[in-house]
């Protein structure tokens, strides 16, 4: 197996651990959506098999975090609240008996309007969900039927009226720059989301990805300039209700980040379980990356006989800085660079040159001991991110 191999790199200290656990079961499939989703009707969802599928796939994985505890636990998808609250206290039933988990432990499950019930919620709850991802997009109808969702603006503001009156806390996840939306478009959708007072919100840019209805048949979006007005009205608007932009496209009260996208975007380690899932988990000389099988139906079969992978690979280490800042630079306070080290097992020197080159171009801010991105870098993050690619970062 590629974990028992000898590595290169010198980690003082293993990360936080995460758990990812993805359910792969849509009503419909979003015309923009590249996730790994698949149709299907409530009644033909092998519900009990896929959470025996998901038990065995921990079972296998367990030598590779033994002994260390999970932070915090995700459940994504796909839409997870497919799935009955009962499936959900199983799963966690199975999670809590077969590896130890901190005391208050955020447990996310992601949320579609279109699946919510009366006191549903509740029962997710009850199980052990902590915090709810609410997929609301819009609360215009007009703009919810151009991205092909399957709830309306009445379902979302009883969803996430519900949301608020079970969960101390929750996240919505709004997208802007959607076909034929204008700057007062997006406002109206705003002034609802912030009047319901949740304290995150996810925001997203609609972007055409490959392999997705909106590639093959594109809708006219909003041009970027006046995309740019319209994230710089979000951030205006958030901030006047008392929501702070901590990283990229995250907003939040205080007390109310979270945790497990923090855990990613600080490099920390993640287990990923279910169909498609990758993972990434660090050792003391290397760190590796997988991926589970992507269809579902093969995925429970493998995961069932014991071997689910669909690929394996130690990270090179010309590879990691730009791994690092891939996640690291999404946030508004940036990292430290003893983090860089003890996150990478690499010398602060490996990255002296992309961070001189970046600070040359006003991309950055930087003292001895941190690194954030300026409000131009913010801007500019892709650009950013790619001075970091293993071309420009390699030691002579």
């Amino acid at each position: 197996m590629l974990h028992l191999r000898q590595g290169t790199l010198q980690l003082t200290a293993l990360p936080p651990l995460s758990l990812y656990v993805h359910l792969p079961w849509c009503l419909r499939k979003c015309p923009y959506c590249d996730f790994n989703s698949h149709e299907m009707r409530l009644a033909e969802m092998p519900e009990q098999r896929y959470v025996n599928a998901l038990m065995a796939d921990l079972e296998a994985a367990l030598p590779l975090v033994w002994g260390r505890t999970v932070h915090s636990i995700f459940f994504g998808g796909g839409t997870p609240s497919l799935f009955s609250p009962e499936a959900l206290d199983g799963l966690l039933g199975g999670i809590r008996a077969r590896l130890p988990i901190e005391a208050g432990c955020e447990v996310t499950m992601e949320a579609n309007p279109a699946t919510f019930e009366k006191d549903r919620f509740r029962d997710y709850r009850a199980a052990g969900v902590t915090r709810l991802s609410v997929g609301v997009q819009s609360f215009n109808d007009d703009f919810l039927r151009a991205l092909g969702r399957v709830h309306d603006s009445a379902q979302a503001i009883a969803a996430v009226e519900e949301a608020a009156q079970v969960f101390d806390t929750f996240n919505l996840d709004i997208m802007y720059a959607l076909p034929g939306q204008t700057l007062k478009d997006l406002k109206k959708d705003m002034t609802i989301a912030l009047a319901l007072e949740s304290p995150h919100v996810s925001i997203y840019h609609l972007t055409i990805e490959p392999n997705t209805y909106f590639a093959k048949f594109p809708p006219q979006i909003p041009e970027d300039e006046s995309a740019y007005e319209m994230l710089d009205q979000i951030t205006e608007m958030t901030g006047a209700a008392g929501l702070q932009r901590y990283e990229v496209s995250a907003y939040a009260r205080q007390g109310h980040r979270c945790r497990h996208n923090l855990n990613y975007w600080q490099f920390g380690d993640y287990l990923g379980l279910g169909a498609g899932a990758h993972s990434k988990l660090s050792f003391a000389h290397r760190i590796v990356r997988q991926a589970r099988l992507r269809e579902p139906m093969l995925y429970m079969e493998k995961a069932l006989a014991g071997h689910c992978l669909a690929h394996e690979a130690q990270v090179s280490r010309a590879d990691l800085p730009f791994e690092f800042m891939l996640n690291a630079l999404r946030l508004k306070e940036g990292f430290s660079l003893q983090h860089f080290s003890d996150r990478t097992g690499l010398p602060i020197s490996t990255i002296e040159p992309g961070l001189q080159e970046a600070e040359s171009k006003g991309w950055i801010e930087r003292d001895l001991v941190n690194v954030k991105p300026s409000v131009r870098g913010f801007d500019f993050l892709n650009d950013l991110q790619s001075v970091f690619l293993p071309a420009a970062t390699e030691a002579p």
